[in-house]
């Protein structure tokens, strides 16, 4: 039996996850998976759809289909309305939804321009919530519950730590020295008070923003000094020693919005124009788990490349057997020289190398068939923008 701890923390993952909108932006810096991946035109990506932000930035490579899945179908209505947007909006209209992420008007460009190309589930929320995301006084990216999260740190921020002025100075810092000098001397010693402390350990904190349970307990076993000091060598990766000039990955939670040089790649007017010329129609949309999507999937598509984010994480915790099946069904769908990348909450993902998968009739140890690149991936994870996992990966299936 669970510890009423574990139960509780279940429960209020899963209600965060089946009941909200959890992401508005994605959370996954696409310009070291694009590296990772080496696309080229005849490759079929999956991915996990997320907010769809990054999925549209691979179409921009030209490959040949983009295949985005979740479980939650809130997520693929926000990757629908980007796709339908693209289609039916001039550019402008489309960053002021997207890039400022509030537009005057909106529930009747909705109405008239976009609702007609959303799927029923799709339809169903954006009826509900257009007006409320895009036409209100917060920003699109304000909500959702990563928005949620993302208005208490402004608040805390503004009125409880006093910083904001601190925070502007670092964003429009011209070197990384005069960045690096404002995180430390103005903003970081009054960041981590005890509150934040108290938060950044409680699952239902981190709920908000993806993290299971198990995610967390990996970063306490295998980080020195456990969650709290893994979040602020993170904060000091980013706010020290990487450029913030073009990570829009934090600005948007600190605004609420992007700017024309500080977004993502779909939202520059030279790749909206390339999507909407046709990019955007090699983008499909699917609800359900991975391992569903693939055992659907027609027997003359293969897929070559995977972006399977950090969910194998909370699988390999409470939902052992659904990893070995998903695997199981990768194996059976994937074409010659597969890539898959992943990432991870922890340090390490060992439990990976121990699932058991069946190969031209043997059993084996997924650990086995797998050929990291680790080398690099270490590389490329020391350049994120986002710094919020433990580790990442890239793997060739050796068949």
């Amino acid at each position: 039996m669970p510890k009423v701890g574990e139960w509780m923390s279940g429960k209020v993952f899963n209600y965060v996850h089946g009941n909200n909108l959890v992401y508005n932006t994605c959370w996954e810096d696409p310009r070291l998976d694009k590296i990772a991946l080496e696309l080229s035109p005849e490759d079929n990506l999956l991915v996990i759809t997320s907010a769809g932000c990054n999925a549209l930035s691979y179409a921009l490579t030209g490959l040949n289909h983009v295949y985005t899945v979740d479980m939650n179908y809130r997520q693929n209505a926000v990757l629908e309305l980007k796709l339908a947007g693209i289609r039916a909006l001039d550019y402008e209209t489309f960053f002021k939804l997207f890039g400022n992420g509030r537009l005057s008007g909106v529930k009747k460009i909705y109405r008239e321009k976009l609702r007609d190309q959303l799927c029923p589930s799709s339809q169903m929320f954006w009826d509900k919530k257009i007006l409320r995301y895009f036409g209100g006084r917060r920003t699109f990216y304000f909500h959702g519950t990563t928005g949620f999260f993302a208005r208490g740190m402004n608040f805390y921020v503004d009125y409880i730590a006093h910083f904001r002025k601190a925070v502007n100075e670092m964003f429009e810092a011209t070197s990384l020295q005069a960045q690096d000098e404002i995180w430390r001397n103005k903003i970081r010693k009054r960041l981590w008070s005890r509150l934040i402390r108290f938060m950044v350990n409680r699952d239902a904190s981190l709920s908000m923003l993806g993290v299971p349970r198990a995610q967390r307990l990996q970063i306490e076993k295998t980080y020195e000094g456990g969650t709290v000091k893994f979040v602020q060598d993170c904060l000091d990766a980013v706010f020290g020693e990487l450029p913030i000039a073009d990570n829009y990955f934090w600005r948007v939670y600190t605004t609420g919005q992007y700017t024309r040089d500080c977004c993502p790649e779909y939202l520059e007017e030279e790749n909206f124009h390339r999507l909407k010329d046709g990019l955007v129609d090699r983008i499909s949309v699917h609800t359900g788990t991975v391992e569903s999507f693939l055992r659907e999937l027609p027997s003359n598509i293969k897929i070559s490349r995977y972006v399977l984010l950090d969910h194998m994480d909370w699988l390999s915790d409470r939902y052992y057997k659904a990893l070995v099946s998903e695997w199981d069904a990768i194996l059976q769908t994937a074409a010659p020289k597969t890539r898959i990348l992943w990432r991870s909450g922890g340090l390490r993902t060992d439990y990976i190398d121990t699932v058991p998968v069946t190969v031209n009739g043997q059993e084996k140890k997924l650990g086995d068939i797998l050929e990291y690149h680790k080398e690099q991936a270490a590389e490329l994870h020391k350049k994120d923008r986002v710094h919020t996992y433990g580790s990442f990966y890239i793997a060739d299936l050796k068949r």
